[in-house]
């Protein structure tokens, strides 16, 4: 099917789906990571702990989460093109709430309408992409819109910062709201649709979700996007931030440099395994092996991190965002070993669990800086959470590992 559409789809036209989504995902991406710069500036305005300040940003993440499962169903009835553009336009109502905001709650509330808006920017994108593009390219198109998502986080850093002093914090969001709607007019009025399916009138919705939650070889891998890829995404997208400021005493503008060159490391990385997997897998590299290995890797550049001091321990998070890139091996794979009809509802009960992950990693992170660090933004609090984070993460290596279940037949 996929092949038969992408025979008549013109090559400048294929650009423009791709860079429709594409947008989509950058301010995704972009607005997942941003208060890792301004929140140096909610804290002061708002008087935020640690807690409150990871509880607000995962708001995102919780909303986000529990959005995938109706997703999937509207992504099949609705199709990706009308789905994602509507979509984005909650988002941009999120950001003019979160820019309006005078209280925790109204940041809250912005916070996670953004994250429902921007819950389809990614698993609308790879739908649309399996009508109209040949099979060949899917994983190669996958792998470009992590860069894209990573551009945006990109722009959040260094450009986020530059702008905070001409139009403050509020003002990053109105533009954002701004280009928010432009993307969503972009995916509505420029594009094809592509084939929807009605469910059959005998069959719930939701039966082909309990299939997937009920097969062991799902949370085999889930275990590991659950803790430790949802880990790393909320140390980038927030904690990162507050690590260089307070563990390291990095000042503002060199803790934003920071971020810069990390998200650009870790963009370079999903570029060079996208070009680099076909190779490992002709070597004999399976999905487990790739995973396995860089949680080790991970795990061991943590502990460093756990007791690394002086004006370059920063570096040690460089290495850890390449090692982070396998990570996203684990959605396709695990997608994809079911049957053909359950593919997309399997992506985005993996993309739920991961999700739910990042809300959890998010907020308890914070709480546990808190807890042992007796309160405040205090650096022995940081530094005994992150081991609390790595004793979480390899007890979730160690059922990978061990955990000797087969995938399901991937049938028709």
């Amino acid at each position: 099917m996929g092949t038969a559409m992408s025979a008549v789809l013109p090559a400048p036209l294929a650009m423009r789906v791709f860079a429709a989504f594409a947008s989509g995902y950058f301010m995704s991406y972009a607005l997942r990571s941003v208060n890792a710069v301004i929140a140096p500036d909610l804290i002061a305005e708002f008087g935020l702990s640690n807690a409150q300040l990871g509880s607000l940003s995962s708001a995102y993440f919780i909303a986000f989460a529990a959005m995938q499962m109706p997703l999937g169903i509207w992504l099949d009835r609705f199709g990706s093109r009308r789905v994602d553009a509507t979509l984005l336009l909650v988002a941009a109502a999120g950001c003019a709430v979160f820019a309006l905001a005078h209280s925790v709650a109204m940041l809250w509330v912005g916070r996670a309408l953004i994250g429902i808006g921007v819950s389809g920017a990614l698993m609308a994108s790879l739908r649309a992409f399996r009508f109209w593009y040949v099979d060949a390219r899917q994983q190669q198109l996958a792998a470009w819109m992590l860069v894209a998502g990573t551009l945006g986080a990109l722009v959040t850093t260094v450009p986020v910062q530059w702008a905070l002093p001409l139009v403050g914090w509020r003002g990053v969001f109105w533009v954002a709201a701004a280009m928010l709607c432009a993307s969503s007019a972009a995916i509505a009025l420029k594009l094809p649709s592509e084939p929807t399916h009605a469910a059959h009138p005998d069959e719930s919705p939701w039966a082909a979700y309990r299939q997937v939650f009920g097969e062991p070889y799902f949370w085999r891998f889930g275990v590991v996007s659950l803790t430790v890829q949802a880990s790393f995404i909320a140390f980038q997208s927030l904690w990162v931030g507050p690590w260089l400021r307070t563990v390291l005493g990095i000042d503002a503008d060199s803790a934003a440099q920071a971020l810069f060159v990390f998200n650009l490391v870790l963009m370079l990385g999903y570029l060079a395994l996208g070009w680099a997997l076909p190779v490992m897998v002709r070597q004999g590299w399976t999905t487990l092996r790739l995973v396995a290995g860089g949680t080790s890797v991970m795990l061991a550049i943590e502990l460093a991190i756990a007791f690394a001091h002086g004006a370059w321990a920063w570096l040690l998070w460089l290495p850890l965002a390449l090692a982070a890139t396998v990570n996203t091996l684990s959605q396709t794979h695990v997608s994809l070993s079911f049957p053909a009809k359950l593919t997309g509802r399997a992506f985005t009960a993996y993309n739920l669990l991961t999700m739910t992950g990042m809300f959890l990693a998010q907020w308890l992170f914070g709480v546990t800086v808190d807890l042992l660090g007796g309160g405040g933004h205090s650096e022995q609090g940081f530094r005994r959470a992150m081991l609390v984070w790595i004793v979480l993460q390899l007890a979730a290596l160690l059922a990978l590992v061990f955990w000797r279940v087969r995938p399901p037949k991937a049938a028709t």
